[in-house]
């Protein structure tokens, strides 16, 4: 069996290095009150395999990162991080901080683990988290939030972070270059408008198909209250509830403000276009996810047919392949990125220049767990240093869990405030890491005990 203790790294390494890999299986009981809810995932347990790299340094700094899930598999998640920990171990910090694309090209070229892929499922999850760690110790060093690292970083770097393979007939490195040279230009002015106005947001948390027309109107009119332009419903399950629902959240809202729909993968092609059609009386804005993420060509039919209802979807396309297949197929209106799904940031950065190449807006997918808090920062340099436009962009809210974060999203006027304190965004409380720790945090034992005295 291989050592891959520190005691098995080359001493010749110099400054601090890697130390440890830890990680955590974190779960939240969302399902109890249908937080989340929608067509396809009726009782989600928001969670997260949680990872923390720790460094002999002594600045007491760490690197945070995590990936989505929704309960059960959560564990499989993380033996899957725990899979890439002999990749990390011992490795200089320097040498990671100063470059990303080395661990994110390490992980990613493992050929015996990406025979479980190649870059998709749950190992490439898992790169996905390892790899935004490594940002969020990168931006912490330079004592600066992700999202102005990025847009201070010289494009000639950012290019040296992509993996152009299998995307170079759309977008190539000069392309890429190109795009950041321009985008550089007037970046100080929209930096300083985003600290000043925020990046616009739009909200989920009136909309999950659990919730009562009742819940859904009150929760709807108080989105509006609160400045956000645009809200969104989940649909899919059942047509005559879905009209009755859009008929209640329109109401609410007014003619004015914009209503999304999010179908969760529920439909086949055909379906898709009947259901978005028999809504459209609603005015809905876009219909997201109306099929399997792995149809383009499906998509392609369904957005033309439903036009000028736009389609969206990105939230569980598994690379940039796919990304890059919509775009260039035409699938798409508006492309939903989602920080935890694809290989983390250097992977995330390639789909934001593949979209601002094909001219489609970036509307972030978050909510989850800690998932508002990560894409901020990538929508947010965008704006600043790359498309330079929020124009037909928004991001995400949901107003679930950011309790459980040392630096949670500010939401003021449906805007995100932009981040301040350095780094990802990612660190979660010690506190709510021991308490929801599955299953032996103190409040699934405690519940486990109830449970057992119910039985008993």
């Amino acid at each position: 069996m291989k050592d891959t203790s520190l005691s098995a790294i080359p001493q010749q390494l110099s400054g601090p290095r890697i130390t440890a890999v830890d990680t955590y299986d974190i779960r939240f009981p969302t399902s109890r009150e249908l937080d989340g809810s929608d067509a396809m995932n009726p009782d989600p347990d928001y969670s997260a395999a949680y990872v923390v790299l720790r460094t002999d340094a002594g600045d007491g700094l760490e690197g945070h990162g995590f990936t989505f899930t929704i309960g059960r598999g959560n564990e499989v998640q993380v033996a899957a991080i725990n899979a890439l920990r002999p990749h990390l171990l011992g490795r200089p910090v320097a040498e990671l901080c100063a470059d990303p694309g080395l661990v994110s090209r390490d992980l990613v070229g493992d050929s015996q683990l990406r025979w479980l892929g190649p870059e998709k499922g749950v190992m490439h999850m898992a790169i996905g988290a390892v790899v935004n760690a490594v940002w969020d110790l990168a931006a912490k060093r330079a004592a600066k939030p992700l999202w102005q690292f990025l847009a201070d970083a010289d494009p000639e770097w950012l290019v040296g972070q992509i993996d152009f393979r299998y995307i170079e007939d759309a977008l190539s490195p000069g392309q890429a270059l190109t795009l950041l040279r321009r985008g550089r230009e007037g970046a100080a002015g929209r930096a300083a408008v985003l600290r000043e106005r925020g990046y616009p947001g739009y909200t989920t948390s009136p909309g999950w198909l659990g919730y009562s027309d009742e819940k859904l109107t009150r929760l709807a009119e108080q989105a509006v209250a609160d400045g956000f332009t645009q809200i969104k419903l989940k649909v899919g399950a059942d047509l005559d509830d879905d009209v009755r629902r859009m008929r209640a959240a329109r109401a609410a809202v007014g003619p004015d403000i914009r209503i999304a729909i999010d179908a969760n993968q529920r439909w086949g092609v055909a379906e898709a276009t009947e259901w978005t059609r028999a809504l459209t009386e609603f005015d809905p804005y876009w219909i997201e996810e109306p099929t399997s993420p792995d149809d383009i060509l499906g998509h392609a039919r369904i957005r033309n047919a439903v036009a000028p209802v736009k389609v969206a979807t990105g939230e569980h396309v598994q690379n940039r392949i796919i990304f890059k297949q919509l775009l260039q197929s035409g699938a798409v209106d508006v492309l939903q990125i989602d920080a935890a799904r694809v290989g983390g940031v250097n992977e995330n950065l390639a789909i934001l220049l593949l979209a601002a190449e094909y001219g489609v807006p970036v509307c972030p997918h978050a909510g989850g767990v800690g998932l508002c808090e990560l894409v901020q920062h990538l929508s947010m340099f965008d704006f600043v240093a790359l498309s330079g436009t929020t124009e037909d962009r928004v991001i995400e809210y949901v107003d679930h869990l950011h309790e459980h974060f040392e630096d949670p999203v500010r939401i003021v006027g449906g805007h995100y405030a932009a981040p301040e304190a350095p780094g990802f965004s990612a660190g979660m409380l010690p506190e709510s890491i021991a308490t929801y720790r599955y299953p032996d945090g103190s409040f699934w034992t405690a519940d486990g005990a109830a449970v057992q005295a119910v039985v008993a």
